[in-house]
């Protein structure tokens, strides 16, 4: 074994992240490391990165205990972290921030701009990346900044790269691109640590296996010797019905128009027509770049409209008005929690308050005791875990930090709720528990709008779904029609016209 990790406990004051768990991985293995969120996964990955120490258990990097772990001498070992939450500087080109902190150097300590410029190009033309090392971050979509974190790691010949939801952002094509790389990495002698809740992906590419549960450790094996439904299971210490969340839920919409949109045109998306009735759920889906992001966001007023309208029952929304929008009965759960969700600086409880101060809070000043009783009850209604909800909302694991945002729009009572990729980065448990929230709201009369490009997000959810491709209109499924192969035929323009 490359990395042994034995006995390791970790807590957070009176959390206890980790509990007594071993861990360890192979040479020329890709080992998948899975747990719902809040299991301990990423602490654990923390603690062999170096960026926190363990309360107690050892280290072993190649036989050898490795005393006081620390982000550099994981870096000297050659381990290398991809985190799920992108850590890029947008103001630096991509060659920058793949050298950031590791720069090289010629006579009188300058940074050798070309030696990084040209090793920076050569790696990313390894991946087939299409990306130009000279281009502001900035500039990148999400997709684009995932590889550039990838390509950060492959660049100092790492030795074991640990991988945390890489693909979040990764489309089909960037996705099998991003497995070649790892299988031809690991035939170099390259291991990986890859953490992710895709079980498809997991046992597309992994070779051993292990679980945790609530910060221990359930089990270790071969990826071969179980299936889906028995990973499933381990995962969440029950066994997991694979059953349609709305099934048994009579249906609840009518023929009331709670939000229609006409001849919605943006920077990449035109011509895109809708209503959305009380009760309804319409799902919103394409292959990356067919415009689907912006249209999330400029239905709520955060991105700007070339043309359209998007009206209420009582008439035309001021689309450049987000408090406008708001007070009109229409809330909006975002995609990349990191970069549109949190305000990471404040804590749990005013993390969750911020839509309700800025829609619904009239009083000059805040009560506490009232903002403690909302949280209370949005805690105990989606089941958020926390110490104190005045900790920082960066203390929480991302599952949680995503039900706070969650939390945080459905204090408003919407009628509408537009929900973006709203189980990004989420475990099969908490995705569960967040599309039985979704079918719950729109049996309470609300209109849900979400949008997504999974293909089992869209059979558990949608009542409709309009497909998008380049941007257009390709077709309006309903519920009976709704397949993933005339999804991906839609979607990639294979089949029918786009629609007028």
């Amino acid at each position: 074994m490359i990395l042994e990790m034995k006995n390791i406990s970790k807590s957070f004051g009176a959390v206890q992240a980790l509990k007594d768990v071993s861990f360890s991985v192979g040479s020329k293995e890709i080992h998948g490391l899975l747990g719902e969120n809040g299991a301990g996964k990423t602490t654990l990955m923390n603690v062999l990165a170096g960026t926190f120490g363990p309360d107690a258990g050892t280290i072993g990097i190649d036989g050898n205990i490795v005393e006081g772990m620390t982000p550099k001498k994981a870096a000297e070992l050659k381990i290398r972290f991809i985190h799920q939450e992108l850590n890029l500087c947008n103001d630096l080109t991509v060659f920058q921030n793949m050298f950031l902190g590791e720069e090289y150097t010629r006579q009188w300590w300058m940074v050798d701009r070309k030696r990084e410029l040209e090793h920076a190009q050569k790696v990313l033309n390894s991946m087939n990346s299409g990306i130009d090392a000279h281009t502001l971050v900035a500039e990148l979509d999400t997709a684009q900044k995932q590889m550039v974190e990838i390509a950060r790691a492959l660049l100092f010949s790492s030795e074991l790269i640990i991988m945390d939801e890489p693909t979040t952002a990764l489309n089909n094509r960037e996705i099998e691109k991003l497995f070649s790389i790892m299988q031809r990495l690991k035939e170099e002698g390259v291991s990986f640590i890859y953490i992710s809740h895709k079980m498809p992906e997991i046992f597309r590419i992994c070779d051993r296996y292990t679980v945790l549960r609530d910060g221990s450790f359930i089990r270790s094996g071969l990826i071969k010797d179980i299936n889906e439904h028995q990973a499933t299971e381990l995962l969440i210490g029950k066994s997991f019905v694979q059953a349609h969340i709305k099934d048994g839920i009579a249906a609840s919409i009518t023929d009331e128009v709670v939000l229609t949109a006409k001849d919605l045109s943006g920077s990449s998306f035109s011509n895109v027509s809708f209503e959305l009735h009380r009760g309804e759920i319409l799902v919103c889906t394409g292959l990356q770049g067919s415009g689907t992001d912006e249209l999330a966001t400029s239905l709520f007023g955060a991105s700007t409209l070339k043309g359209g309208t998007v009206e209420t029952a009582a008439g035309p929304l001021a689309m450049h008005d987000i408090k406008g929008v708001m007070r009109r009965g229409i809330a909006m759960v975002p995609r990349n929690r990191k970069e549109r969700g949190i305000l990471p600086d404040l804590s749990i409880r005013n993390n969750n308050s911020l839509a309700f101060f800025v829609a619904r809070h009239k009083s000059l000043f805040v009560d506490k005791n009232e903002e403690k009783r909302r949280f209370d009850a949005s805690q105990k209604r989606l089941g958020i875990k926390v110490g104190s909800d005045m900790d920082v909302i960066t203390s929480l694991s991302g599952g949680n930090q995503q039900k706070v945002i969650l939390s945080r729009w459905l204090e408003l009572d919407a009628d509408v709720y537009i929900m973006d990729n709203p189980t990004q980065g989420i475990d099969v448990g908490a995705k569960f528990s967040i599309y039985k929230l979704i079918v719950e709201l729109a049996s309470q009369g609300k209109g849900v709008i979400v949008f997504t490009s999974e293909y089992p997000e869209i059979h558990q959810l949608a009542d409709r779904c309009l497909v998008l491709y380049k941007g257009m209109p390709a077709a309006v499924l309903s519920r009976d029609e709704i397949t993933e192969v005339a999804i991906m035929e839609y979607s990639t323009g294979t089949r029918g016209e786009v629609l007028n």
